[in-house]
């Protein structure tokens, strides 16, 4: 029996940052691509392109000018004590992981570099944990900061893959959505689906989804780059796990629409295996955009250590659920409290020194790699784009005292949750503990421990005092709503990528990496991500696809 032609060697379904990773290394290997993708071309390079640029390494020169004493050892320590991995189909997740780390405190850093990638001088401290030293948490700064921030870490994997199509090895199909994995032969080797009519929205915004043919496509090979679940609320919602707690009622979102997940499901259906679709990765500190790309678009506030946070009801939450120590560990306790809102209360020292909020639009002086937006915005009592959300946001209530503050926090919520003379007295039992260097109070020990790395004094922890000082305002409350993200579960994969069977076996043909793959191995985070880790992800589970498939199909 004979078969139609292959129309590439390798088929590459997602045209975000995995997708172009493993297509640029196809490429570069000779072979030749149809990318696939069901977005417009304008929306190339997808959810990295709108975020902050982040990245895990371990032992950089960066860190080092920066006086942060960091080794392979304490980074493997830290993503074990972080992950929990503790199902049998963890077992490749734990070798991904393994060799993630390996990676960020090896090569990962020259090969960016070789490709025009500089990061920000300054390394952020993100989940901090807080526990014993074999929990959750980064025990010193990793965070390196993308210069560009996502699309100059996009940049230079779109213009390998471009260069590849000028020489007529790579072939983008927009606009096509795949329905359908098949095999003509013993391997996958066609890709169905859907045409949808063009279009010229702006990236992000959400497309037509009009039908205007089918397509069926062969190669040698089909390697799944399509992403998560974080656009798609109804799937988020019934994969919630019970740990976590009763869904929330309201989600804003922190990825666009066309991170649906379906994917998946078209790659389970042919056989793959979708674990851990349990795990998963939204953050507790979303703010309504004033100004939305996308429907129920949420920006992440990236908080320093300071802001009182509370409760729905005025209640400060536990030990050590402080800002930016740990993700899922405070949303697990929100959802126990019969609310799905916080607060921060705060005043204008720390919002001006501690706010920074994620994503490439807020933050156009790091996007657009101006030193001199850098400085005015180091030199600003309040950076522009957080000027704005404390003008603009529906989440932000400014007042001069304490008492409007309350009426404002009431009013946003339709409810009188806040009660003024409780909250009046946690915040005054909380300033009395700043006059001494000492303290009972965890998070006032917390803020003088962040001080003392040099990057978290310079930019990121205000000095410690008096919430209520009026020097210091006026006082701030923002309202935080749960900000859906990452999957953290996904197609089990070998460290091949190639993508494996409920049996353990590799199915014929398919690969899978970024989002789809939780990163690598199916989760490669197990239940809690270092941060960092989701862009970095992407790009060496797409490296290795790529260039596994290379290998397949030379």
């Amino acid at each position: 029996m004979s078969h139609a032609p292959y129309d590439a060697d390798v088929i590459v379904i997602g045209a975000g940052l995995a997708g172009l990773a493993a297509t640029a290394e196809l490429a570069d290997a000779g072979r030749s691509v149809l990318l696939l993708d069901q977005e417009p071309e304008q929306s190339i390079g997808g959810q990295a392109h709108w975020s902050f640029g982040g990245l895990f390494l371990v032992d950089s020169p960066e860190q080092r000018r920066m006086r942060i004493r960091d080794s392979h050892a304490l980074a493997l320590q830290d993503w074990f004590g972080t992950a929990g991995f503790d199902r049998p189909e963890d077992a490749w997740a734990r070798r991904w992981a393994e060799a993630y780390v390996h990676f960020a405190a090896g090569e990962k850093r020259a090969w960016l570099h070789g490709l025009g990638v500089r990061f920000f001088p300054v390394v952020g401290w993100a989940e901090r944990g807080g526990y014993e030293a074999t929990g959750h948490g980064n025990s010193v700064p990793r965070f390196h900061i993308t210069w560009g921030t996502g699309p100059g870490l996009v940049a230079p994997f779109e213009r390998r893959v471009r260069e590849g199509a000028a020489r007529g090895l790579v072939r983008f199909r927009f606009r096509h959505r795949v329905t359908g994995l098949a095999r003509t032969a013993g391997a996958v080797d066609t890709v169905t689906g859907d045409v949808l009519a063009r279009s010229g929205v702006p990236r992000g915004t959400a497309s037509d989804r009009r039908v205007t043919g089918s397509f069926s496509l062969r190669a040698q090979a089909v390697i799944v780059t399509s992403g998560g679940i974080g656009g798609n609320h109804d799937l988020v919602r019934a994969q919630w796990p019970e740990r976590l707690g009763t869904p929330p009622a309201r989600l804003l979102s922190g990825v666009p629409a066309h991170v649906d997940g379906l994917m998946l499901g078209v790659a389970e259906a042919a056989g793959a295996h979708h674990v851990n679709r349990d795990r998963m990765w939204h953050y507790t500190e979303g703010i309504e955009n004033w100004n939305p790309i996308w429907v129920r678009h949420g920006i992440r506030i990236l908080p320093g250590p300071s802001s009182l946070w509370l409760d729905a009801t005025g209640r400060r939450l536990p030990v050590p659920l402080f800002p930016g120590f740990d993700t899922l560990g405070t949303l697990e306790h929100i959802m126990r409290t019969g609310h799905d809102h916080t607060w921060f209360v705060l005043d204008q020292r720390i919002i001006g020194k501690e706010f920074a909020l994620s994503g490439s639009e807020q933050n156009p002086d790091l996007t657009g790699k101006s030193v001199r937006g850098v400085l005015d915005r180091a030199r600003a009592d309040v950076p522009g784009p957080v000027r704005a959300f404390m003008d603009k946001g529906a989440d932000f209530v400014v007042e001069n005292d304490l008492a409007a503050l309350v009426r404002g926090m009431n009013r946003i919520t339709g409810k009188d949750l806040i009660d003024e003379a409780a909250l009046r007295r946690e915040i005054t039992a909380r300033d009395r503990e700043i006059a001494n260097p000492f303290t009972k109070d965890l998070q006032i020990t917390a803020i003088r421990g962040a001080r003392r790395y040099l990057g978290d004094r310079l930019i990121r922890t205000a000095a410690p005092h008096r919430l209520l000082d009026p020097e210091a305002g006026p006082l701030i409350a923002v309202r935080l709503n749960i900000l859906t993200r990452k999957s953290l579960g996904g197609l089990r994969t070998d460290l091949s990528s190639r993508v494996l069977t409920l049996e353990g076996e590799p199915l014929p043909g398919v690969y899978a990496a970024g989002e789809a793959a939780g990163f690598g191995g199916g989760g490669v985070h197990g239940y809690r991500s270092l941060e960092g880790t989701f862009l970095g992800g992407c790009l060496f589970s797409g490296r290795t696809a790529g260039r596994a498939a290379a290998k397949a199909v030379g």
